[in-house]
């Protein structure tokens, strides 16, 4: 062979063996529950590695949800239907199976990865808690048909009333700013009309909080009054520049109620 010919027998494109660090193992986090006398007092979520849709991290407005659901439980939980939309850990859904739900439904983006890291702190829940509600883990894309989603490709059309959920939970979803509608829709296609979703959110893009906000606006077009709960502040998720601090450590809820319900009564 000649100095100027090359041989491209092997593949020369290929990266050598451990040239690329390893992708993220799967982790554990714990959430230790604040009411008194619970069973089980902690639960253990099991997260992926790593995800574009950051499903690999407990959010603070997981917990704050799963303090509210744990601390309300009497009232929005107890032989209710509930549906969490874009779950990740699923904390919240995890703690109103340990509540007394009559169903309760996670889901996420039909990534295996995700789907089965859910599933298996439900099973592990299983195994910890006296007794565990009723339970599926779905993947779902948020706008599509809830009914063909969740209860598979021959049930078409919509849900019927008896169908629908008390309480859809959206934890740290509205960052999404294109997505708004779609989860919107998600909401009016599935919600009962004495229902209520209860959206929590933290301003992890301080600059954005007005597009963040926008969301409780958008709302009415699909027949939903915003009702503000509370704002906390808890330690931010991610460590930037100190002047935006305090506005990325507020943990916004809200209840968003049917107006079909309200002007019902």
């Amino acid at each position: 062979m000649s100095d100027d010919e090359l041989s491209i027998d092997a593949n020369i494109f290929e990266e050598p063996e451990g040239f690329l660090p390893p992708p993220p193992e799967s982790h554990f986090a714990t959430y230790d529950r604040k009411v008194t006398h619970a069973q089980p007092k902690q639960i253990r979520m099991k997260l992926v590695g790593k995800s574009p849709l950051w499903g690999h991290m407990l959010w603070n407005a997981g917990i704050y949800t799963a303090d509210y659901l744990d601390k309300h439980a009497t009232e929005l939980v107890q032989g209710k239907r509930i549906l969490e939309l874009g779950a990740a850990a699923a904390l919240p859904s995890l703690v109103c199976a340990v509540n007394g739900a009559k169903e309760v439904i996670a889901t996420d983006y039909p990534d295996p990865d995700l789907i089965n890291h859910i599933e298996y702190s439900f099973s592990e829940l299983e195994n910890n808690a006296p007794q565990i509600s009723d339970y599926k883990v779905k993947g779902y894309i948020w706008g599509n048909n809830v009914k063909e989603s969740i209860y598979g490709d021959d049930k078409t059309g919509e849900l019927q009333e008896d169908e629908k959920f008390d309480l859809i939970i959206l934890s740290d979803l509205i960052f999404n700013h294109t997505e708004h509608h779609k989860l919107l829709s998600a909401c009016r296609q599935s919600l009962k009309s004495t229902g209520r979703c209860l959206v929590v959110f933290s301003p992890h893009r301080a600059h954005l909080l007005n597009e963040d906000l926008k969301f409780f606006e958008t709302c009415k077009q699909y027949d939903f009054e915003a009702d503000k709960i509370d704002m906390i502040n808890m330690t931010p998720m991610f460590v930037e520049d100190e002047e935006t601090a305090e506005v990325r450590s507020r943990v916004y809820s809200y209840f968003l109620i049917p107006k079909w319900q309200i002007e019902s009564l």
